[in-house]
Parts: C-alpha cells; structure tokens; sequence
C-alpha cells in the first residue's frame, strides 16, 4: 500500500466519481479504477458500492476513509516539518473563514503568511460556522475562523473575541426610542446610529420578547450570527418569523436598509459602512457572538499553520484579547 494509493481513493471518496476524480487527480480513469482495484484486493473487502452513475462507500470504505485521510495528513506533516527544519515553510494550509469576523481579518492575514512564505498553497473556503467546525473535525481544514457555542466537540477553539448581539433596523422604526432623533436611509446619518458603541444610544436595552411580531431578515442557519440569534430567542422563550434567510452579510443589510424586516446582528456588523443611516439598539440579553480559531482536536498543527497563528497574537488588536492563549480540551 503506498501514499498514492490512499490519494486516489479520498479522492474517488469526495468525487463519487471515478471520472471526476481521475480529473481531479490528473491521471487517466483505467489508472484510477486498477490502483482502487489493488487498494480492495489488499484490503480484503470492496470500498465502494459502483453503479452507472456513481460510487458509494461501503462501510468498510467509509472505516478506511477515517485512517486514510489521518495518514495523508501525517505524511504531510512529516514532509512540511523536515522542511521547517531546513528553513523552508512549504505545504499547503487550508483555512475556513465566516464573513465578516469583526477583529479578525483572515484575508489580509494569509495574503500576509503568503508573501512571507511564497512556498506555502494557500486555500481558504467562506463558509457558516457549522459547515466548517465539521471540517476541522475531519481534517479538511487545518484551522478555521468561526464563530462558536461553548464547547465544541471534536475540536479545540482558541478564543479570540466577545461581542454583544443587536438589534439592527431603519431609525423610523418603532422599536427605535422614541428620544433618538431619527434620519431618512440614504442620508447622512446622526451620531448615534451607524457604528457608535451601544453606549451612546437613548433609552432601555430591548428585551427578546419585544420583538415578537417583527419580521426578520438573517442569515443560513450553519451561520454563526444565526445560531447566536436563534439560541437568543430560544432562551427567552420567544417565537420569531424569519422571512428571508441569506448566505451574506451585504444584502442582509441591504433588505434592512429598504424596510424588509429587522435583524439581530453581532455588533461588530453595526459598525460596517453599509450600515450607515441604521439604527442599532442594545438587547436586553446575555447572549453573545464568541469569535475563534478551531484547530484539530488533537492540537497538531503543520508549521504554515502555526506560523499564522503566530501572526494573529502577535496582532496589536490581540493585545486587548489575551484569551486566544487558551484552548478548550
């Protein structure tokens, strides 16, 4: 059994596809259908059930796919480490990122890592919070930029920020408080609205149950902002209408600025120039957005990983949150 051989098979596995994969891998079908064939006939058992359309793991394959990813990734590893040694940072490093992670800039961060390490492939994939603490825990992704709920299973997150959820929506609307003055959208806003701290604006916090007639505007439910909301509204007991439910942090804010519903938002999404002529009022309720890295929960990182990490507390907004030092077991 060689390297290549498990290769061929992760990638028949996420094709369910041999001539998908065989594209993929950049070798001929007859190629991949006789290196699977051999892979089987060592093993003993057939890895994949193969009809006219598309392959399927048996139960065996899928047993496999579990150790043959882990040992590709050892490999790696292996290879990248030798090559730290002789000061050489290469490899690949896959990286997973929700929109708009307040403090964390994961853009500007691996355009960073890249420039000082021009020998590392950097992939990163944009996705809900959801989708990519389930690829951290199959090793799909080195580390991810997400957003959280207590512990994670199969993951560690190393923490990096705390922020308070709030309600966002047009200053002429009723929930706004009465003693704020209130401006048309599309004009120049007041002081109060658009990315002033919460602090600023006038009257009480609003409590869940204020807000149960509203419609809603938010976000796919693997998202980290939408699981916060739900888990907000959960808690206090109070039903809420989700009218539309989008994959971005743009039109959502679009859909609120043209009277479309209201939204529950992280602050930091408050403080955004497409949120200018909004209003953002504090919640009454002890919900947050916690902001993270999740890496595998074994803790074994490549060294281009490590290397942005590294980079992250060495940030000068990291010096305001000493807790990314800490990880959950």
């Amino acid at each position: 059994m060689e390297l290549r051989h498990l290769e061929h098979f992760v990638a028949v596995s996420e094709e369910q596809h041999f001539t998908r994969a065989a594209e993929r891998l950049h070798i001929a079908q007859s190629g991949l259908s006789a290196s699977v064939r051999a892979l089987e006939r060592e093993l003993g058992a057939d890895l994949f059930a193969r009809t006219t359309r598309r392959v399927q793991l048996t139960a065996a394959g899928r047993a496999f796919l579990v150790e043959a990813r882990r040992t590709l990734a050892g490999a790696a590893a292996a290879r990248e480490a030798v090559a730290a040694v002789r000061g050489l940072f290469t490899g690949t490093l896959a990286v997973g990122t929700e929109q708009c992670m307040g403090i964390i800039d994961p853009v500007s961060l691996l355009a960073d890592l890249r420039g000082r390490h021009p020998g590392v492939e950097v992939h990163m994939v944009q996705s809900g919070s959801a989708h990519l603490l389930g690829e951290v825990r199959r090793g799909a992704l080195d580390l991810a930029f997400v957003v959280y709920e207590g512990h994670e299973e199969g993951v560690r997150i190393r923490p990096v920020a705390t922020e308070p959820m709030m309600l966002l929506c047009r200053p002429d609307h009723p929930l706004v408080p009465s003693g704020e003055p209130r401006a048309a959208y599309g004009g120049e806003p007041p002081a109060t609205y658009g990315g002033e701290p919460p602090a600023a604006y006038g009257g009480e916090p609003l409590a869940p149950q204020a807000l149960a007639g509203e419609v809603f505007v938010d976000l796919h439910r693997d998202w980290g902002a939408r699981r916060a909301a739900d888990a907000l509204f959960a808690a206090a007991g109070t039903r809420r209408t989700v009218a539309m439910e989008v994959n971005d942090v743009y039109t959502l804010l679009d859909l609120v600025a043209r009277g479309m519903g209201v939204a529950v938002v992280p602050r930091p999404v408050t403080h955004k120039d497409q949120a200018r002529g909004l209003a953002a009022v504090p919640l009454a309720a002890d919900t947050v957005w916690n902001v993270g890295i999740a890496v595998p929960r074994s803790g074994r990182l490549s060294p281009a990983a490590q290397a942005l990490l590294a980079s992250i507390e060495h940030q000068p907004a990291m010096e305001h949150h000493p807790s990314i030092e800490h990880s959950q077991r």
